[in-house]
C-alpha cells in the first residue's frame, strides 16, 4: 500500500494479529476510517441529542447543494451552533422521537441535521455522556429551500459565511480534503443526499419526516395540515405502517472494482471510458446485481466488458464512494488459463478500449502518470499510461496486484 499522506492511517493497520501475518496488512482507502465515533445506537436518544447540539464544543459541517462550506479547497470549515441558530435552534431534539412523528405537520419546513458522531480524540471541553466523552458533529443542509422562514434563514447563513470569506467548495468530486475530513464529509453528503431524494414516502406518495438524527425517515399516519382543509389528520393508509417499522433507512449501492492479473502474473488488464483523458486507463468496475455475489459480480462484470474469462477471485479492500452512495468493493482476481486472456469489446459496449499492460508500463505510471480525471499528470510525466490518484480504490488495488503481494506463498499456519 502507498504511503501517501492523503490516505487513512488508523491504528489497527499496523496492529500484529494472525489475520494480518497471514493476508498482509489491511488497505484503509480514502473517505473511510472516520476519526468519529458515529455512536448509532444514540441516534433515537433525544436527550443525548438535545445535549450534543447545545454543547458549546459542537460543530456543524454546512453543505449547500451538497457543496460542503470550507476554508479552501483542502479544509472544511466547522461552524459552530451560533453561526446556525436561524436555521437550527436548540430545542429540535427536545421532544420524542414519538411526539414528533404524532404532531406532524406537512406546512413545517425544517433542515435537513444529521448526527455524524462524536470525536472522542477532541475530550479537552467535549461533551461528556455516561462513557463518552469528545466533541460532537453535525452536518447541516443550509440549501435555500422549504418554508419562506427557512429560506431566508438559509440564505443569511449563507451570506454572513460568504461574508468571513468562506466558500461552499464546487467540485464534482472532492479529494483534496485530508483523511480525517474526506470521511467526515462523505458522511455528510452522503446522508444529506439521500435525505434529499426521499422526501417522499415511495409507497404512498406522502411527505415524510427525518427521525433518527437524520439517518431514517417516516411517514407519519398523521399530518395536521390536513386539519386546515377541513379534513381528518389521519393520513389514507399505507403499506408501510403495516409492518414492523414504518421507516426508510439510506440505500447503499454495492459496486465490485477489480484489479485483473493474467494468468502468468505479469500483466494487467485495464480499460477506458470515452470520458478518460489521453492515455488514462482504470481498473474494471460495475454495479452487483440482486442475488449476486461479490466473485460472481467480478466474474459477470470483467466477461461483459472485456470478454476475459477469470477464474480465483480475492477480496482486496472496500471505499465507500458518497457520489451519492456507492461502497466500492474492491478486488483482485486472475485468469486461470492464457487461453481466456483474449479480450472482446463486443458484449457490453461500454469501454472505449481494454488492454493488457505489463507490469513496468504499470509501476512506471504509478510513479508518474497518476491523477484525477481533472488534473494534468504530474511533472516527471512524458506520455504513455496515466492511471487514477491514490486516493481512488482503483490505484490501491493495482498498487496490490503490481506487487504481488496476493501472489505470494502464504506459509504461515496462523
Amino acid at each position: 500500500m502507498t504511503s501517501d499522506s492523503s490516505l487513512p492511517a488508523p491504528a489497527h493497520i499496523l496492529a500484529d494479529s494472525m489475520l494480518s501475518r497471514h493476508f498482509g496488512r489491511e488497505t484503509a482507502n480514502y473517505f473511510s476510517s472516520s476519526p468519529l465515533n458515529r455512536l448509532s445506537f444514540l441516534r433515537s436518544d433525544h436527550p443525548f441529542l438535545s445535549t450534543a447540539l447545545k454543547h458549546p464544543s459542537t460543530r456543524f459541517i454546512l453543505l449547500n447543494n451538497l457543496a460542503p462550506l470550507s476554508r479552501s479547497s483542502a479544509e472544511l470549515y466547522y461552524a459552530k451552533h451560533e453561526e446556525v441558530a436561524k436555521l437550527v435552534p436548540q430545542d429540535i431534539f427536545d421532544k420524542s422521537e414519538e411526539d414528533m412523528i404524532k404532531s406532524y405537520d406537512s406546512r413545517k419546513t425544517h433542515p435537513t441535521l444529521i448526527f455524524l458522531g462524536l470525536d472522542e480524540g477532541q475530550k479537552a471541553g467535549g461533551m461528556a455522556w455516561k462513557v463518552y466523552t469528545g466533541t460532537p458533529y453535525f452536518a447541516v443542509d443550509v440549501t435555500p429551500k422549504g418554508s419562506e422562514e427557512q429560506t431566508t434563514a438559509a440564505k443569511d447563513i449563507i451570506g454572513a459565511m460568504e461574508a468571513k470569506g468562506l466558500s461552499f467548495f464546487q467540485s464534482r468530486i472532492i479529494t483534496t480534503f485530508s483523511a480525517d475530513e474526506a470521511a467526515i464529509y462523505a458522511q455528510s453528503r452522503a446522508l444529506t443526499d439521500w435525505n434529499t431524494r426521499n422526501t417522499f414516502c415511495g409507497t404512498c406518495g406522502n411527505t415524510t419526516l427525518a427521525v433518527n438524527a437524520g439517518t431514517k425517515r417516516a411517514c407519519p399516519p398523521t399530518d395536521l395540515a390536513r386539519e386546515s382543509e377541513g379534513k381528518s389528520a389521519e393520513r389514507p393508509a399505507c403499506n408501510t405502517r403495516t409492518t414492523l417499522s414504518n421507516l426508510s433507512f439510506p440505500r447503499t449501492d454495492p459496486t465490485i472494482i477489480v484489479a485483473v492479473v493474467s494468468a502468468d502474473a505479469k500483466r494487467i488488464l485495464l480499460g477506458r471510458s470515452k470520458r478518460f483523458p489521453p492515455g488514462w486507463y482504470s481498473t474494471l468496475a460495475g454495479f452487483i446485481e440482486p442475488a449476486e455475489s461479490i466473485e460472481d459480480a467480478v466474474r459477470r462484470e470483467v466477461y461483459e466488458e472485456a470478454g476475459v474469462i477469470l477464474s480465483r477471485v480475492v477480496i482486496h479492500s472496500s471505499q465507500p464512494w458518497p457520489y451519492p452512495a456507492n461502497l466500492m468493493i474492491g478486488a483482485i482476481a486472475q485468469v486461470s488459463d492464457p487461453a481466456h486472456e483474449t479480450i472482446s469489446l463486443e458484449h457490453d459496449p461500454e469501454l472505449e478500449d481494454a488492454r493488457w499492460f505489463d507490469i513496468e508500463e504499470v509501476e512506471e505510471a504509478l510513479r508518474i502518470g497518476t491523477s484525477d480525471l481533472s488534473a494534468e499528470a504530474g511533472p516527471d510525466y512524458k506520455g504513455g499510461l496515466r492511471l487514477p490518484p491514490p486516493t481512488a480504490i482503483a490505484n490501491q488495488l493495482i498498487r496490490s496486484a503490481v506487487q504481488a503481494e496476493y501472489f505470494a506463498a502464504k506459509n504461515s499456519k496462523m
